[in-house]
């Protein structure tokens, strides 16, 4: 599946994801993102296996323990997590992914590829999920004056 802004807005549209990553150490990036989409008016379920809760939100021990209502998932972990993440996702009939800049390997863009999965990577959602604010849009409109966003 080719990347384009439309796939990128579909998949932000719902405004509801799962986060499998997010961290409760404020100053790591997993919290921020999760911080961050919370403060844009997302409908968020964190996952991450050694807490309860994170900002004050339920969070679901893995992927197998979201609820069904959920069908679009943001993986933010480091790059020797990121395949299990996506075959969990897969197994639970998620297929809707975004896989966070820099926690893609080629085992995990292969996997989705050979699964069918609507999969969005080597972007930074802090770039897309409107309003785009800080230096998130700077960056944006570099990589826009350069042509290197999806069109």
């Amino acid at each position: 599946m080719k990347l384009t802004r439309k796939t990128i807005h579909a998949f932000l549209e719902p405004r509801k994801l799962a986060i499998a990553g997010v961290s409760r150490n404020p100053k790591k990036f997993g919290f921020a993102v999760f911080d961050e989409l919370k403060k844009k008016g997302f409908d968020l379920y964190p996952v991450n296996p050694n807490a309860d809760t994170i900002g004050e939100i339920a969070c679901y021990r893995s992927v197998a323990d979201l609820p069904p209502a959920v069908g679009h998932i943001l993986i933010v972990t480091p790059r020797k997590l990121t395949l299990d993440l996506l075959k969990e996702s897969v197994a639970r009939g998620i297929r809707n992914i975004w896989i966070q800049q820099m926690s893609e390997t080629q085992e995990s863009l292969d996997f989705a590829k050979d699964n069918g999965v609507n999969l969005i990577s080597k972007q930074c959602i802090l770039m897309w999920a409107e309003p785009v604010k800080s230096f998130h849009k700077f960056h944006r409109s570099i990589k826009g004056f350069f042509g290197l966003l999806p069109r």
